[in-house]
């Protein structure tokens, strides 16, 4: 397989780098899962002003959630990717939804100027909701782009159109935009960004970057630049993120990656659990520091919790892993148990049965071997649990590569079922030690407890790339460490065919 390499852009670097004295060591972070109001099951052409009369309705909802941020302190709020106007649409149906939003150097203040780009009825009310309540605002829409038959890729209709992020300051000027360049297979409304962005923004509270859902699993670019290259404190995460059960749950994977990649990450989910979506939180390089997950409500939640400005001065930083010094270092358990095959969101795992209260176990696929020791504080008759390991492609609703050692509970006590989605465990563990032989520094340490629920405070994460815990207090769903290996991803779709 060929192995493709990202162009590295320039990033936009937007905002004013202040004084140190005028600096914060800590800030109080927002972020609002929405219960979107949609425009209906099937896609509909609309008018513009019927367009803009289901935004307004959102935008109200919107609007409530960030006044209540900031009269509790909020320096910022994000909210969620497709919270103005939903989902269902087609290319052409979507469209009456779209402005066409400037380059942020234009130093605009829409509430202060709303006609100066023409018809802006949505930016101008997110940069109200800014300059209003003194708070920075983070919200999600659409992007248009008029092109000719001059740009050979310009689409058949004259137009370019972009999942976009935009954010307004304290004052409502409009400081950043973000190009989702990660589409999910469903965006077919949207076009990719021509190039990976990488957007950031200096303010008191830190250095601030931003991306969008699949940009956070899919590729490299530009989540990890954005971290390793531009060092961003904080990253801002509109999403829509659907539940996948038992790795890719919302929560469970921000978490894991804000642990693995050593940062702060807001995550701001849409709230329909009649879809599965649900899943939002304030993240630090420690873990989750307040979290939402809510299968049973209808209500959309406001989060805020206070965390460091700059996590990598702070006293309680994380030290780097090296993920494979303590598997490579240690010979395989022996024997090496029965293994049998199971699939996880359609990969084919290698599994072996936890088939005794307290063992060991050892098992491979291609390069990657994953240990285990444990011990559960009861074995059960009424559930199984599997360990397992996969190293491959994952070729589902994009393309990605991937190295997991997964401990997880099975649906039923039929091993075929290991693998399935499952939400709810009986078993709890006194002690359990991860580790892989990986080929990639990006590995994401996952724990995940019944009810979908996380384990702040209650695992490690040793230098040596051992997940270890000595008492977990709820029964145990799954741990994880979740590996990205990303030389050996299929190219980017917006360059596959090229």
């Amino acid at each position: 397989m060929a192995i493709f390499q990202l162009p590295i852009y320039a990033a936009f670097l937007i905002g004013v780098t202040l004084p140190a004295s005028a600096l914060e060591d800590t800030f109080v972070a927002a972020v609002y899962e929405h219960a979107v109001i949609l425009s209906g099951a099937t896609p509909t052409l609309v008018t513009p002003k019927d367009a803009l009369s289901l935004m307004n309705k959102n935008l109200d909802i919107l609007e409530g959630a960030v006044k209540a941020a900031a009269e509790q302190g909020a320096h910022i709020i994000v909210t969620p990717e497709d919270g103005i106007y939903g989902w269902v649409f087609t290319r052409e149906t979507i469209y009456p939804y779209l402005e066409d939003i400037p380059d942020p150097q234009v130093n605009w203040i829409p509430c202060n100027e709303p006609k100066r780009f023409g018809s802006t009825p949505v930016q101008e009310r997110l940069s109200c909701m800014a300059k209003e309540n003194s708070i920075y605002v983070v919200a999600n829409m659409g992007d248009k782009k008029p092109c000719n038959s001059s740009d050979l890729k310009c689409p058949s209709d004259g137009r370019y159109q972009y999942n976009t992020n935009v954010v307004y300051d304290l004052k409502g000027k409009f400081v950043a935009r973000y190009h989702k360049y990660n589409l999910f297979a469903s965006e077919i409304h949207f076009n990719y960004a021509k190039d990976p962005q990488f957007v950031t923004i200096n303010t008191s509270f830190g250095k601030l970057g931003l991306f969008t859902c699949a940009d956070v699993l899919n590729f490299r670019e530009p989540a990890i630049s954005l971290v390793e290259k531009f060092k961003v404190d904080t990253v801002l995460f509109p999403t829509a993120w659907l539940n996948t059960l038992p790795l890719l749950s919302a929560v469970q994977y921000y978490s894991a990656w804000a642990m693995g990649m050593r940062v702060n990450f807001l995550a701001a989910n849409i709230h329909k659990p009649s879809l599965d979506l649900t899943g939002s939180g304030i993240f630090t390089p420690e873990g989750a520091k307040v979290y939402h997950f809510d299968m049973e409500t209808q209500n959309g939640k406001l989060l805020l919790a206070e965390i460091n400005a700059r996590p990598r001065l702070s006293p309680t930083y994380p030290p780097p892993v090296n993920w494979t010094l303590y598997a490579s270092s240690v010979k395989h358990f022996s024997p090496e148990s029965q293994v049998f095959g199971g699939s996880i969101y359609f990969d084919n795992f290698t599994f072996t049965e936890l088939s005794q209260e307290a063992d060991s176990h050892t098992v491979c696929q291609k390069g990657l071997c994953c240990h285990l020791s444990y011990k559960m504080a009861e074995k059960r008759d009424d559930e199984v649990y599997a360990f397992g390991v996969f190293d491959g492609l994952h070729v589902i609703e994009g393309e990605y590569y991937l190295q997991i050692c997964t401990l997880l509970k099975c649906n039923s006590t039929d091993l075929k079922s290991c693998g399935q989605r499952v939400d709810m465990a009986r078993t709890r563990f006194d002690f359990f030690s991860l580790s892989g032989t990986f080929n990639t520094s990006y590995v994401f340490p996952e724990v995940l407890l019944t009810g979908t629920q996380l384990a702040p405070g209650e695992f490690q994460v040793l230098t040596d790339g051992r997940l270890i815990s000595n008492g977990i207090s709820k029964p145990v769903l799954s741990v994880a460490l979740f590996g990205r290996w990303y030389e050996k991803d299929s190219p980017h779709p917006l360059y596959a065919f090229s």
